[in-house]
């Protein structure tokens, strides 16, 4: 498998691919309509805005994102945001799973859907492929990467985060000389002699100023620049995934560098790490900063009114844009797009996803007839440690809280993962419910 020419080497000469994700099973019910990348974030972003965003913060303007289950509103989202002008060669383009006359399959892995997908990224013009993740909360200046990957002569760089010793058994971590040149990959090490092996050495954290307390180990952020021809080369083969396969056995093989990152990220995996990521962000000084408008970043323009706040008590919360807040509280929770709270109620650590267009006053009525509440939280309801996705209808006087329930259960109109109650999207929970 010959991969064309290459040419220069500056962020301009790098094609990012995005993986779209696949059924996403722990974020489950979050996915159970949208894929993975698709799950709003912190009141009006989605999951893939994140590595678009680095992308072109980082001057890095053409890139394909790779999707195939529940893609509908991922698609919808990508077109609707990122949109580069006629005068330029950037694009966001997507690529969905097809079947072909040499391949009757979907995507049957990450290196899989690479592979599938080589015939549209050979007529492009590029010296880098950066494999990206559509579901990590992170900032990365991918200029840094790509300097270190042509400073060092790398085939393959991987970007690494230091992680301490409780947190490398979940993780793939990555062993490396002191030059950072990566010479072996274990997949979440649960064995303390090979987790003592696997540490990095004190000569490599000074040089490279990776500081915290104890042993550290750099596991792999599923980031990987790999230089045009080497990418070729490594899916000639039939491996499907980059993490179990093409990875480890690019170590036995080729120049294989690690790049060490240490600012915050976030696998956007499980309901709980989700949860949490967010609601870090009502926080005074959040570990991600949205405010930084040095690397923004950037989504779908949708020229909603601002939120209106009519005698509400709201402290440390996040209120998204086109919000009504009439004489509620809310504490430490994340308020999305279009979301009403009518009198009384109170909310304390949710994420409320809002609505994805305003109700007409014909459907309140319709509705209300027949017993239904709006799109919303009705009057004097109570809602604690609760994810409510979009066009939830919630009636008046309910109380909802995963409190004395066990970790995990499904019930008619709620689910509830890792402790946290989730009502899904369009669910009706009647007035006067108590969860």
């Amino acid at each position: 498998m010959k991969a064309p020419t290459n040419g220069s080497g500056d962020a301009g000469r790098v094609l990012a691919i995005i993986m779209g994700g696949g059924q996403g099973t722990r974020l489950y019910p979050l996915t159970r309509e949208r894929a993975k990348p698709a799950v709003p974030l912190a009141g009006k972003y989605r999951l893939v805005d994140i590595p678009i965003s680095n992308c072109i913060n980082s001057g890095i303007r053409r890139i394909f994102l790779l999707t195939q289950f529940n893609s509908a509103s991922l698609h919808r989202h990508v077109y609707g945001s990122f949109k580069f002008d006629h005068f330029s060669n950037g694009f966001v383009e997507i690529l969905a799973a097809e079947q072909t006359p040499t391949s009757t399959t979907w995507y049957e892995g990450t290196a899989d859907a690479v592979r599938k997908n080589l015939p549209h990224f050979a007529p492009r013009r590029f010296d880098y492929a950066l494999i990206l993740s559509g579901d990590q909360l992170y900032r990365m200046d991918f200029r840094q990467l790509l300097a270190r990957h042509i400073e060092t002569g790398a085939e393959l760089t991987i970007a690494t985060t230091p992680v301490d010793r409780r947190a490398a058994t979940s993780l793939g971590i990555m062993q490396t000389d002191t030059d950072l040149r990566i010479t072996r990959f274990e997949e979440k090490p649960k064995d303390p002699a090979v987790l003592d092996e696997l540490a990095l050495p004190q000569e490599a954290r000074q040089t490279y100023g990776v500081t915290g307390e104890g042993d550290r180990y750099l596991a792999s952020m599923g980031i990987y620049l790999f230089n045009r021809q080497v990418l070729w080369e490594a899916l000639d083969n039939d491996l499907t995934d980059f993490g179990k396969d093409i990875i480890p056995t690019a170590i036995q093989q080729r120049r294989v560098y690690a790049y060490i990152f240490q600012d915050y990220w976030e696998d956007i995996g499980t309901i709980r790490s989700f949860f949490e990521a967010n609601l870090d962000l009502t926080s005074e000084l959040p570990r991600f900063n949205f405010f930084d408008m040095n690397a923004p970043i950037y989504t779908r323009p949708r020229f909603l009114p601002s939120s209106k706040i009519n005698g509400a008590r709201v402290d440390h919360s996040v209120v998204a844009d086109g919000c009504i807040l009439n004489h509620c509280e809310i504490a430490h929770c994340v308020i999305g797009l279009r979301t009403l709270v009518d009198h009384g109620s109170r909310l304390k650590r949710c994420i409320v996803m809002g609505a994805d267009a305003y109700e007409s006053q014909e459907s309140i009525e319709e509705h209300a007839a027949a017993g239904i509440p709006r799109i919303g939280i009705g009057r004097n309801t109570v809602i604690e440690e609760a994810i409510i996705d979009k066009n939830a209808r919630i009636g008046d006087g309910c109380v909802l809280s995963p409190a004395g329930k066990a970790e995990n259960m499904d019930g008619p109109n709620f689910y509830i993962r890792d402790g946290i109650l989730i009502i899904p999207k369009g669910a009706v929970v009647p007035h006067g419910t108590r969860l």
